[in-house]
This record gives C-alpha cells, structure tokens and sequence, in this order.
C-alpha cells in the first residue's frame, strides 16, 4: 500500500471517528438536557411551576366539560351559577384538586413567591356562598351518582388539607366547606353498602383510588366509623383477589393503574406482615432479588401518542400515578423485602416520565397534572411523607381501633 494512499485512509478515518464522536457527545448532551428538565427535587422553584397550572384554571371557566343532570328548563345554566366554587379547570373533579394542590404547595411553602396569588385564589372561591350553594347542587335530584366517588373522593382530600394546617384562612375555609364535606361523607356512606362490586378501571370510576383518599381524610378527621367503613369494603372487595392481570394494563385511556390502585389500598388496611403476604399472591409478577434491581421493564413506562388529545393525554398521568403507588406500596413492605429493588426502580422510572410530561403546554393535561404531581412530589399518601416508616411487626395506626 502507498503512502498516499494509507494517509488517504487515515485521514477518512479520522474524520468517522470525529463524527461519531461528535454524534455520541450531541446525543449525551440532549439526553442531559432532558434529564435536567425534571426537578431533582422538590423545591420552591419546582412548586411555582405547578402552582402556576393550577392558578392558570382555577378561574378559568371555559372550556368546561360538565357533568350535569338537567331537572327542567330552571336547570340550564353556566359552570359558574352551578357550582360556582369549582367552575373553573376544565371539569369540577379538576378543579377541586386544583384548589388541594394550591394550599399543599402553601403549606409545604408558605413564602414561595406564588403564596399570595394561591391565597388570593383561595379565598375569592371558598366562600360560605359558593360553598353552600356546592352542597346544594350536589344534592339536587338526579344527582346521587355526581363526581362519585372520584371528585368526591378528592374534595375529601381537600378537607384533610385544611384540617391538617394551623392557619387562620384554613380554618376559615375548612369551616366554609363543612356543608359540602358533610353531604359528601353522607353519599359515600350511602353507597358504599350498595356497591356489590368493586369497579376495577383505570379512570375515574376506579372505586380502589377512591377508598384510599377516603381512608386517608377519615383518619386526619378522626372520623372512626367511615374509616371502618372504607376499610371493610376494601377487604371486601380486594382481600381474596389473586394473579392481578399485569400484563392487560394499561389500557388506552388509563390514568390510574387497576391493579396498583388496589395495592395501594391494601397497605393502608392490613397489617404489614399481611399485606406482603397479600402482595404475593396477587402480584407474583413482581420480579425478587438481584433481578429486580436490574429490571425496571416488568412494568413499563407508558407513552401518551397525542398529549393534546383529552383522553389519550390520560397515560402521562398514569405514570405519575403508578409512581405514588409504587412509593405507597414500598412504604408498607419490610426493609428486607425482595421486591423492594424491583418496585423502586420502577417507581423511579414513572416519576421521571411522569414529571418530564408536566409541561402545561397543552390545557387538555395542564389542567390536572399539577395535581398529580404535587400528589406523587409531596408523597400524601404516605404517613410520615417516608417510604420506610411502616411498622414492622405490629399493626400499622390506622388499624388500632
């Protein structure tokens, strides 16, 4: 071979190599920029950007989605004479959580730049009127079955909001909301003996989503007989479930995970060590020891194809919620668990999906993903806010009677 021409050749050599090289070092550089888009924490500046959805909707009006029983003529009217309280976000459930997220953001930040605004909000919409005219509403005829028990559920979570901070303006506006928080307990409390049958789904209808909200306000209330209410239908419905179908999940337009949501539930009514019995005879798929830790695909991450689309936008928010789901059912498992690798790293990898895709770019999901990233970022549902404070050979609190 010439000198020529093997100079020839290292020079195009070279030259491949830098342009890989270059390729490689642009790809790394974006896969950085896309990491640094999700907050590494949970901090004044991460809780802004989600304040700013929910004050972006609270008083926003239209477009809205109603879920509305008409009587008789006397009964069209707009969102704001219906239920003027929780008109705004796109849809009444959307709204209330929207008005949860604005005061946990203040009490986990009370000087943050947005505080004033949140309370302004706040306080324009929790008026005795509104509120009194809410509960109202939701007892009109025809409408037993309103917001039940997804909404309602999550108006619930509200209350305990309020309940749980010392502050004079949530003292305030938990009083307000007594008349609709009472007609709420009241319905749920009627229905639940009714319902022969959990609704196994993954929106709204979801009846194991909904009891753990409900546990969870009647414990910060101190509400013992809906408690044991709550939790006899969960063990009613759930304690002799066995081989949840995984792999059937998700379907199209989940936002809550069937057999997660059921999971999460559980942890919160039985005992520690009968809850990990539990969980292995209803999820056996959930991979053990080494494996585990290696392995985030035993459930994958989903990918919502139109984040405009209202429905199809639902999978963003499935992800945020199988992550608070995964931390809830970490949080009752024992340390020594062999699961614990592999529901960590999959709760890993739904948190940073789910938080990547909270961009309030589109209002189909901007007007609900706060909420469910405030919920999964301030662990709620977990006592302690620690995934490793479950009990360990004693009942947990909830179960002392």
């Amino acid at each position: 071979m010439s000198t020529r021409v093997y100079m020839s050749i290292l020079r195009w050599g070279l030259a491949a190599l830098l342009f890989i090289g270059g390729f490689a070092f642009t790809a790394m550089g974006v896969e950085q920029e896309e990491r640094e888009d999700v907050p590494a924490a949970f901090d004044p500046k991460t809780a802004q950007r989600f304040a700013k959805l929910a004050l972006a909707c609270v008083h926003k009006e239209y477009p809205n989605k109603i879920s509305h029983v008409l009587n008789s003529d006397a009964d069209v009217a707009p969102p704001h004479k219906l239920t003027p309280a929780f008109c705004g976000c796109y849809d009444w459930h959307s709204s209330v959580h929207g008005h949860w997220l604005l005061v946990r953001l203040l009490r986990t930040f009370p000087d943050a730049p947005f505080a004033g605004a949140a309370r302004d909000a706040l306080r324009e919409n929790l008026t005795a009127e509104n509120l009194k005219q809410e509960a109202a509403y939701i007892k009109g005829e025809g409408r037993s079955s309103f917001e039940r028990p997804y909404g309602l559920s999550w108006l619930l979570q509200l209350c305990a909001e309020l309940r749980e901070w010392d502050d004079p303006q949530a003292k305030e506006w938990s009083e307000n909301l007594k008349p609709l928080e009472e007609a709420a307990v009241e319905r749920l409390t009627n229905w639940l003996p009714k319902l022969s049958h959990p609704v196994r789904i993954g929106e709204h209808d979801q009846t194991a989503f909904g009891l753990g909200l409900m546990f969870d306000y009647a414990r910060t209330v101190k509400n013992d007989a809906f408690a044991k209410l709550v939790r006899d239908s969960a063990k009613k419905y759930f304690l002799a479930d066995k081989n949840c179908p995984l792999n059937y999940e998700p379907s199209g337009e989940d936002f809550l995970s069937p057999c997660l949501g059921e999971a999460d539930v559980m942890r919160r009514v039985v005992p520690q060590k009968e809850f990990a019995n539990w969980l292995k005879t209803f999820m056996p798929q959930i991979p053990v020891g080494r494996e585990g830790s290696e392995n985030a695909d035993w459930l994958k991450v989903a990918v919502s194809p139109d984040p405009s689309d209202p429905k199809l936008a639902h999978l963003d928010g499935l992800n945020l919620s199988r992550a608070w789901m995964l931390e809830g059912i970490l949080s009752a498992l024992p340390e020594n668990d062999p699961r614990r690798a592999a529901l960590q790293a999959a709760s890993e990898a739904h948190r940073h999906a789910g938080l990547a895709a909270v961009t309030g770019e589109h209002y189909e999901g901007g007007h609900w993903l706060g909420s469910f990233a405030v919920y999964l970022s301030t662990q709620r549902g977990i006592p302690n806010a620690n995934p490793s404070a479950a009990p360990k050979e004693k009942e947990p609190e909830h179960e002392q009677e």
